[in-house]
């Protein structure tokens, strides 16, 4: 059940040659995509299993990427490698992210029609029996995990918190290093 993770064959193959290794670093990949065009690229997402990653261990991860492919040489020519964080608004390519993320609102989109649609935009509610559930406007469905091909969370002001929050408390974010925020009473007063 790497669809999500790695689409197209390109992507698989890739996937196929670094997970392992990404792994025994004690990462997961959470996306892999080839982009071919004038720049080819490679982009990999990641995170540690706790599901943060700071900038040192994507080089890290670059690092040992770059070997691996220099040796396997899947990609014709020159390429560009891009290794990040999944981002607050983070796609959703495991069964378990949609568990993980249960409460958030979210964008899921469909191969074929279901009900009439292919986008679903709503708030996660979990998985049961092979379905990713999703509250809509019509109430909760179910959606095969087999018939999404694409989902990601919604950029919202509580997934925002949630992330600094998650941040400051696993010690991300050192508060010392900042100022004080003083908020100015006037900004909001018309003129």
């Amino acid at each position: 059940m790497t669809d999500l993770i790695a689409k197209a064959a390109m992507d698989r193959k890739l996937f196929e040659i670094i997970a392992p290794h990404v792994e025994a670093m004690g990462f997961e990949i959470v996306r892999v995509r080839f982009m071919g065009g004038k720049t080819k690229t490679v982009q990999i997402m990641a995170q540690r299993p706790d599901g943060g990653i700071e900038v040192d261990q994507c080089a890290e991860i670059s690092n040992t990427v770059s070997a691996l492919l220099d040796v396997d040489d899947p990609i014709e020519g020159e390429y560009a490698l891009e290794v990040s964080s999944p981002g607050i608004d983070r796609p959703l390519t495991r069964m378990k992210d949609f568990d993980d993320w249960v409460g958030y609102t979210a964008k899921l989109e469909t191969a074929e029609l279901i009900g009439g649609r292919k986008n679903f935009k709503g708030v996660l509610h979990g998985t049961q029996d092979g379905e990713v559930l999703i509250e809509i406007q019509e109430g909760i469905v179910g959606l095969e995990f087999d018939w999404l091909v694409d989902a990601k969370l919604v950029l919202t002001d509580e997934l925002i918190a949630e992330s600094l929050k998650a941040r400051k408390e696993t010690g991300a974010i050192d508060e010392t290093k900042f100022d004080e925020i003083i908020e100015d009473s006037t900004s909001n007063q018309e003129d």
